[in-house]
């Protein structure tokens, strides 16, 4: 999540206000749009069966309890797994889409509710690996095929990686003439569920544009720029029946995560035309081992050990991997130019 994403969270976790953040992982990110109008993003709720007898998905108070049973688990003394599995294609101008690697990884958070404020924390670490696409294996070194380089791999993780649920998120920046300022405008937190088919559905997206924390004149082979451009899309399906049944204290979600990003950090593609582009099933509800790589658990319980675990408590907001990778990386050395990939 990067500072713009903290801040709008930050702002929508303040006071009797609440907001959003990756039900799954990274992603992760999550998702609320940053304009008020957008129609995936808003409450266009549709469908038979939204309205109970357990929850009104029509209004804030339903959306708030729904979303933090998909987050995480009422139930405070037990956490919650979401997964995510999928790949990373490389999109260049007047060039194929190219498959560069797997990807694949979970998030375990815990909910702790504020009784003075009324928002749910979201309490979350969150690990992604990169894998070979013939073997599966985790990589640690990689064959850049767009530029015939051999780069060292940095995986995703982020601890801790927190937000808050309310009954209220930031919608459009009001400007109020009087004034001269600009404010953020919260609005109701109503979802675009869609009921269709015997199936709960909701789709959401973000779209960001935000200073990047890799200056170009820092990193000049790291980063895409002054600015970074990145979009994620949810899809997630729920079992009706489970939304509306008091007794579950969570909600089990299969879906897709997509994420459009520029080139990471680590493939040392500096400001070269295309971006990366993610595409992953993901879902919550089942034992790791029924979803996840044998190799990949392997390697997370050798190397991030903590991550099968949520943390106890809430610890602040926590960091993207973009603002990890500038904390706790160097620049890579300049190519001399008898060096220079082909």
């Amino acid at each position: 999540m990067d500072s713009q994403r903290r801040d709008f969270l930050k702002l929508a976790s303040s006071g009797a206000a609440g907001a959003a953040g990756l039900a799954m992982t990274l992603g992760a990110e999550q998702v609320f749009a940053d304009e008020a109008g957008t129609a995936a993003a808003l409450g266009q709720a549709q469908g038979p069966g939204l309205t109970g007898p357990y929850l009104d998905l029509t209004t804030a108070a339903g959306n708030q309890v729904a979303y933090a049973r998909m987050s995480g688990n009422l139930d405070e003394s037990k956490q919650k797994m979401g997964w995510f599995k999928g790949y990373v294609m490389a999109v260049r101008p007047d060039n194929k889409v190219k498959d560069l690697f797997g990807f694949e990884g979970f998030g375990m958070s815990r909910l702790h509710y504020e009784e003075k404020t009324g928002l749910y924390q979201k309490i979350l670490r969150e690990v992604g690996l990169y894998t070979d696409l013939k073997t599966g294996e985790v990589l640690e070194e990689w064959r850049n095929p767009l530029t015939n380089e051999d780069v060292r791999v940095v995986h995703v993780a982020n601890d801790p990686y927190n937000f808050k649920i309310g009954k209220n998120f930031p919608g459009a920046e009001v400007f109020n003439e009087k004034t001269g300022k600009t404010k953020m405008k919260m609005v109701p937190l109503i979802l675009p569920w869609q009921s269709r088919g015997g199936r709960l559905e909701l789709e959401m997206h973000i779209h960001l544009l935000y200073k990047n924390k890799l200056k170009p004149a820092k990193w000049p082979r790291e980063s895409s720029g002054e600015m970074v451009r990145a979009s994620e899309m949810f899809n997630y399906h729920i079992d009706p029946a489970d939304m509306q049944n008091e007794k579950l204290t969570t909600i089990p979600f299969h879906g897709t995560w997509g994420r459009i990003t520029p080139w990471l950090p680590w493939m040392l593609m500096g400001q070269g035309d295309g971006h990366c582009m993610y595409n992953a099933f993901m879902g919550s509800g089942e034992d790791l081992e029924e979803v996840m790589s044998r190799n990949v658990l392997d390697y997370v319980e050798k190397n991030y050990p903590k991550y099968f675990n949520a943390p106890d408590e809430w610890e602040g907001f926590g960091a993207s991997s973009l603002e990890n990778y500038a904390k706790e990386q160097t620049p890579a050395p300049a190519l001399e130019p008898e060096e220079a990939p082909e």
